[in-house]
């Protein structure tokens, strides 16, 4: 079942069509928003669970797709129908999340490598590279600005997701994304530096 995202709409637009919500959308109408919600969420939570298979990442996009619709002019009704546009849009962005995910999964089973010490090498070469390797990372998640650590290090040691991350530390998602998004920058800038 895809999330509440506006709580009730209005029987004023119940007989209008897409195009006319959406103008009524960018003049602000909130319960325009949750008309084109309540008649479309359906559809793009199910595209969006079908292709990322995970509940809560549909429930996500669900809500940063019609978070976009409000905050951005991004539909064109002379370019389609709202029901093409959203599925465009839902399937552009789940492919974006699967594509980070396996880039999370990547960094995550690169970083876990480098901090891995319980599990030493045969040879006293290979520990002191071990070590050598632990100690750069540590030394450049320090210098990673304390807003973007934080999150990084409850994503990555305590697996949380960025809504519960978000929720954990009573920000926006967005916020949530974007320390995420500098941090690895960052620490990746930092890692490179210290070769």
């Amino acid at each position: 079942m895809p999330p509440d995202f506006t709580g009730a709409s209005s029987t004023q637009f119940a007989q209008a069509t897409d195009a006319e919500l959406i103008q009524a959308v960018r003049a602000g109408d909130m319960l325009a928003l949750g008309e084109i919600y309540d008649r479309h969420s359906r559809f793009v939570y199910g595209l969006a669970l079908k292709m990322l298979a995970r509940p809560d990442e549909a429930e996500e996009l669900t809500q940063d797709i019609f978070l976009a619709l409000w905050q951005r002019d991004i539909y064109d009704a002379s370019r389609g129908s709202m029901i093409q546009f959203l599925s465009v849009l839902t399937r552009s962005r789940a492919m974006d999340r699967l594509r980070s995910r396996g880039s999370k999964l990547r960094f995550l089973e690169r970083f876990r490598g480098v901090l891995q010490t319980d599990a030493p090498k045969d040879s006293p070469l290979d520990v002191a590279a071990m070590s050598e390797r632990s100690r750069s990372v540590k030394v450049a998640l320090a210098d990673v600005p304390a807003p973007e650590r934080e999150v990084l290090e409850l994503a990555y040691f305590e697996g949380l997701s960025q809504s519960q991350i978000a929720h954990q530390l009573d920000i926006p998602l967005g916020t949530v994304k974007s320390r995420s998004r500098q941090g690895l920058q960052k620490l990746r800038q930092v890692l490179t530096d210290h070769r």
